[in-house]
């Protein structure tokens, strides 16, 4: 399944980069199973996902919610204002 990853502010610096394709393997499902995959791919963001905030073509996404091919995924995590 291919999808597009959109990684902003902290995670993008933790990543190393703005966006990528990427193509997940069968078992990559949901939201929360993305999260461990791409901790993997990228161990920079593992154990700092926690209070990310994920959006699925748009739109807020729990970690239940599934994924499916074509989907852009966008990692925004917390900004402080002021």
């Amino acid at each position: 399944m291919k999808v597009k990853v959109l990684y902003f502010a902290a995670v993008r610096d933790l990543s190393g980069r703005d966006e990528e394709d990427l193509d997940l393997p069968a078992s990559v499902t949901s939201i929360a199973l993305l999260v461990d995959h791409l901790a993997e791919l990228h161990p920079d963001l593992a154990g700092r996902l926690e209070n990310v905030r994920f959006a699925r073509n748009e739109e807020f996404a729990k970690s239940s919610d599934a994924i499916s091919s074509g989907d852009t995924i966008a990692l925004i995590p917390p900004v402080a204002g002021g």
